[in-house]
């Protein structure tokens, strides 16, 4: 079970975006994700008329490792860790500070 999926909010601990927040769009493999305006760099593209494209300097969002980054606690305002327990035989995954459910509301 992965510990951080798609969708999730989390907050980047170490690099130049450290303490920033975002959201995960995609996951690479299992050790990158994307992360919604985290790791956006400046990259030179060439234009390619046979496919209408146009050349010049775009922004473009690179993966970052997993574990640079932690799960966002909107009860605690930080970023906790995660762990796995089964639940009726469900496997959830759980905040490790509190010990409640990810996403569970109150």
């Amino acid at each position: 079970m992965q510990k951080i999926r798609k969708g999730d909010e989390v907050i980047v601990l170490t690099g130049r975006d450290k303490k920033r927040r975002g959201t995960v769009l995609q996951r690479i493999d299992a050790d990158h994700i994307l992360v919604e305006g985290i790791n956006v760099v400046k990259k030179h593209v060439k234009a390619n008329p046979m496919a209408g494209t146009q050349g010049g300097i775009v922004d473009k969002t690179m993966p970052i490792n997993i574990s640079n980054v932690a799960l966002f606690n909107p009860e605690t305002g930080k970023g906790d860790r995660v762990g796995i327990q089964v639940i009726d035989g469900q496997k959830t995954r759980i905040y490790r500070s509190s010990g409640k459910a990810v996403g569970a509301k109150a």
